[in-house]
């Protein structure tokens, strides 16, 4: 699984100290580094060619190459602009989940640790990851591939398991 996507940390010593602890993000598969450097490739080849077609009196041209790089240039911005997040967090016999969707409104889920269902849903060429108790159902993970949501159905059964072999302190 990609860690630049996830991060897992573990502690059973507390109920203060989170059993699992969870961060999910979405992948960038281009860096911001990257980004700058895609797009000032792009301006100096469109900066070219439009004094290519300058030189041989298609002035009209240029506008539409400048238009070109600022439309390539508000897609990646609104590519990054995508703050989705969750975050799964299992301390003190409660499952928590929180997190960003796709159009900026903010998610939280409790869950008693003891009593949730973590399920796979197989869908053609995919699958779902459903955390469930009490008739509530939450898909969590649905921007990872479906490698990565089967490892970290994996992660969080390991850690309900945990949970619930550990007795609660009095």
């Amino acid at each position: 699984m990609s860690f630049a996507r996830l991060w897992n940390y573990r502690c059973t010593v507390s109920d203060d100290i989170p059993e699992l602890d969870l961060l999910l993000r979405p992948h960038r598969s281009l860096s911001p580094t990257g980004f700058w450097v895609i797009m000032a490739i792009l301006a100096v080849w469109s900066f070219v060619g439009g004094i290519v077609f300058l030189s041989v009196g298609a002035w009209p041209v240029i506008g539409f190459v400048g238009i070109d790089v600022a439309l390539v240039w508000i897609a990646f911005r609104a590519s990054y602009g995508d703050r989705r997040y969750e975050r799964v967090r299992l301390a003190g016999g409660i499952l928590t989940i929180d997190g960003i969707d796709r159009r900026g409104r903010r998610t939280h889920h409790e869950l008693p640790s003891y009593w949730v269902r973590v399920s796979l849903e197989a869908i053609t060429d995919s699958n779902r990851l459903l955390l469930s108790s009490h008739g509530r159902h939450i898909a969590v993970g649905s921007f990872l591939s479906p490698g990565e949501r089967t490892e970290l159905a994996t992660q969080i059964q390991e850690a309900l398991m945990r949970s619930k072999a550990t007795p609660a302190a009095t």
